[in-house]
């Protein structure tokens, strides 16, 4: 049996018993990243020395009986647009290939304080910037599941590392569905909190208003155990919010009788595969089965999602991005004529085209005369969706639907046609410009590919997700597979 088939608890008891050590579980981490990541390519930086460091550490203090924090001696990935002191974070991108941050985020001060060991920085869709992690300026990585398919993204290679056992748990990131919707490709659990529960404070920014950190991992307990560790005010952080965090690893009762589910008939309409469909209805059927009933409701404003979405987050791209100039950090164009020509060429060769087309994109939608038209309408129609959401939450605990329309795609395969490969955030979308939480989980697989289950929340209601998630994990195997590598 492998150590990562033990659940994060588990390993802690392991730990404390003295039947394994850290450097047992940072041995393991390090033997599944050089038997698989040159063929899945989930990590961009691998930072051995380090981990093994701290698990040399953190087995004196084992031996010697001293605290140990909340995720004491779990070797984990951290996506690479969260700042890591002296660990290089690149964002995936060429413009900050050397650039090593001189502080840490406020989410990895709260993991070295929980006692966790960094393994390394994930792959990703540069600067965040897409549903596939084929935007990396490095490399693409692979699903775990078929080495031919994409992990999905933008945090696809936090996602990939915990499906193919190259990591304990990882951070990634969730602008319109970038933890939801690679944790439903790669067949892990991802969670999205509320907006405001876990510091931004050092993740690079990409859409202000959407942006948040949270766990993917490989059951709903371990989610809870890392959301525990990370959640809280920050004052770092100008929207972290003042909010008590409960103790949500006391919610995972397995109860869920009388639970009320909406379900969208536009989560379940044109564009969802058959089989997609076919496994979220069975899911529905297993929790009606344990006392749970749901009915079906309509969310009227989700054509308009993802339309409002692409305005308003590449106007904040445009925005946050023009800090990438060449002068401060990262990348500098040689031999520039002028300082303007040096702006120019920095970032000409510094970004991709992605990040180029929403910086195009935003400018456009930000510039005089069109302000108006554009920005201020998808402003205007953002509160609408969220007031869908809010009506809707009046008489439901939750809402359930499928995390993506389809399964992985395969790699290549959209990679040439944007408006398709936007298209795949459809059903996570809504939720991120609703700012409230969501979790995507195991439900089912299509061709044998994974399909995940997007179990949404009210704003701060983290616990009640998280109950109904572990509930059907409790009556299900889905979230037990794993892919033969």
């Amino acid at each position: 049996m492998s150590l990562f088939d033990n659940t994060l608890p588990q390993l802690h008891n392991r730990l404390n018993n003295k039947e394994i050590s850290v450097t047992d579980l940072v041995d393991e981490a390090v033997k599944k990243i050089g038997a698989h990541d040159d063929k899945v390519k989930a990590y961009l930086t691998i930072d051995e020395e380090g981990a093994r460091t701290s698990a040399r550490n953190l087995d004196d203090r084992l031996a010697s009986g001293g605290e140990r924090g909340l995720l004491f001696g779990l070797p984990a990935g951290i996506k690479d647009n969260i700042v890591t002191e002296g660990l290089r974070t690149t964002c995936a991108s060429q413009f900050l290939s050397n650039f090593n941050p001189v502080y840490d985020a406020t989410v990895v001060k709260k993991l070295r304080a929980a006692d966790v060991v960094t393994l390394g920085k994930m792959n990703m869709d540069e600067f965040a910037m897409g549903g596939s992690n084929e935007n990396s300026s490095y490399y693409p990585t692979r699903n775990p599941w078929d080495l031919e398919r994409v992990p999905g993204g933008s945090s696809g290679g936090s996602a990939a590392a915990v499906a193919a056992g190259e990591a304990y748990f990882t951070l990634g990131s969730d602008t319109g569905g970038s933890i939801r919707q690679p944790a439903s490709y790669c067949g892990v659990v991802g969670l999205k909190p509320t907006y405001g529960l876990v510091s931004r404070f050092g993740l690079v920014a990409f859409a202000s208003s959407l942006d948040q950190i949270g766990p993917i991992t490989k059951n709903v307990e371990d989610s809870a155990y890392v959301l525990q560790a990370i959640a809280g005010y920050d004052a770092m952080d100008s929207t972290s919010a003042k909010v008590d965090v409960p103790d949500y690893l006391s919610s995972l009762t397995g109860e869920v009788k009388g639970l009320r589910i909406a379900v969208p008939k536009e989560y379940l309409g044109d564009g969802v595969d058959p089989q997609v469909k076919e496994s979220v209805l069975a899911a529905l059927k297993t929790l009606e089965g344990m006392g749970a009933v749901w009915e079906e409701v309509s969310l009227p404003h989700t054509e308009y999602a993802v339309a409002t979405y692409y305005l308003l987050a590449s106007s904040e791209a445009a925005s946050n991005l023009a800090r990438f100039d060449g002068v401060r950090y990262g990348v500098r164009a040689d031999n520039p004529e002028n300082l303007l020509d040096l702006y120019h060429q920095s970032r000409t060769q510094g970004f991709g085209p992605e990040v180029k087309r929403r910086i195009m994109l935003g400018t456009y939608a930000l510039s005089s005369g069109y302000y108006d038209a554009y920005y201020l309408k998808a402003q205007k129609v953002r509160t609408l969706i969220k007031r869908d959401f809010d009506q809707v939450f009046e008489n439901y605990d939750v809402i359930i639907g499928p995390t993506a329309p389809t399964t992985a795609f395969k790699l290549g395969s959209q990679v040439d046609d944007p408006l398709t490969m936007y298209l795949n955030d459809i059903l996570t979308i809504p939720v991120s410009l609703a700012g409230v939480p969501a979790m995507s989980i195991p439900c089912g697989f299509a061709e044998g590919m994974p399909v995940g289950l997007q179990i949404i929340g009210k704003p701060f209601d983290e616990a009640q997700i998280l109950r109904v998630a572990h509930a059907f994990e409790q009556n299900t195997e889905f979230h037990k597979q794993r892919p033969q590598l």
